[in-house]
């Protein structure tokens, strides 16, 4: 990437052909490639930024080029996660298309997900065993974040973990924490390790892709809401747990009482989703000022990026922030 004249957008098209260039330079497994086909990107991306907001913009082919398998690692991880998630899920298609393991079956499936986290792994461990660590811990967070999907999904299991209307926010706030947040974390995080950086600054880009993460997944969850996709898949299940221990099932009624609600309050709803969506915007433009970071093209774009990645998700509703 050239360091004059630095547009957002174009960072973004670079970063995501020299992502896909490099996946299908070190990926030999066909069916592997498929599925990482027709991503967003942004993981890697967020990596390539705070490296190269770390670098600024000044760092040796050689040492952009192994940064940008940091980003495949990354990709490798998100990838499998979807595709654990849709067999989880039931769900039959993936970036509208067949998901794999309704068109290869589900023991392919999973044996493939695994295959990919091997792989990850093993490219992490060639860099450095911080960053194999990190790539370690970041997946047991987000298994745990699906297993705590999994069992909030469930009506007879946890009955007493969630007994007060306000712990809804708090259990879907800590299921969106792991599930979605950590990935994006662990991402700026890399992307700053890449750069032989240490100590503070990997805490602010760290928490600076958490912030992303999280706003990124209520702008997605929002998107649902609108669409009438979340409320039996998130809001069913938590709501089931605030009934008492005897009669806490939903029943069919009360579905169609709740979703009538929604709409009735969907405006409030609404701001609702979009006011914590800036605050954490707000949070990660913050964080990207932070001194810690050294001054250049880059670190402006590190800025901007909340907002863009965000928005883009948010066109679809025709919402801006």
């Amino acid at each position: 990437m050239k360091h004059q004249s630095l547009k957002l957008e174009n960072v973004v098209e670079i970063s995501n052909r020299d992502i896909q260039k490099k996946i299908i330079d070190m990926i030999t497994d066909k069916d592997i490639v498929i599925i990482l086909n027709g991503g967003k990107r942004l993981r890697p991306l967020l990596a390539n930024l705070t490296f190269k907001a770390c670098t600024q913009g000044n760092e040796t082919s050689e040492q952009y080029q192994k940064a940008l398998e940091g980003g495949v690692v990354i990709e490798l991880a998100h990838a499998a996660s979807l595709v654990h998630d849709d067999i989880i899920d039931g769900d039959v298609e993936r970036r509208g298309k067949t998901s794999y393991h309704a068109k290869k079956g589900v023991a392919r499936a999973l044996l493939t997900g695994h295959k990919m986290l091997i792989s990850g792994l093993n490219i992490a461990m060639q860099h450095s065993k911080e960053i194999a660590k990190l790539y370690i811990d970041s997946w047991n967070k987000i298994v745990n974040g699906e297993l705590d999907e999994v069992s909030y999904n469930k009506d007879n299991k946890n009955i007493n973990e969630i007994s007060t209307k306000s712990q809804i926010f708090e259990a879907y706030n800590k299921i969106i924490d792991l599930k979605t947040a950590v990935l994006f974390s662990s991402a700026c995080k890399a992307g700053a390790m890449e750069a032989n950086m240490s100590g503070d600054i990997l805490k602010v880009f760290a928490d600076y892709g958490r912030e992303i993460g999280l706003a990124y997944q209520l702008a997605d969850d929002l998107v649902d809401l609108e669409n009438g996709e979340m409320i039996d898949s998130v809001v069913i299940p938590l709501l089931n747990k605030l009934g008492d221990k005897t009669n806490n099932k939903i029943n069919s009624l009360k579905k169609m009482s709740i979703k009538r609600k929604f709409a009735k309050n969907k405006d409030k709803i609404r701001e609702i989703y979009i006011e914590e969506i800036k605050n954490h915007i707000q949070n990660a433009k913050e964080l990207g000022k932070s001194d810690l970071i050294p001054k250049s093209n880059y670190k402006d774009i590190l800025i901007d990026t909340p907002s863009y990645i965000i928005n883009r998700m948010l066109k679809e509703i025709n919402v801006t922030i």
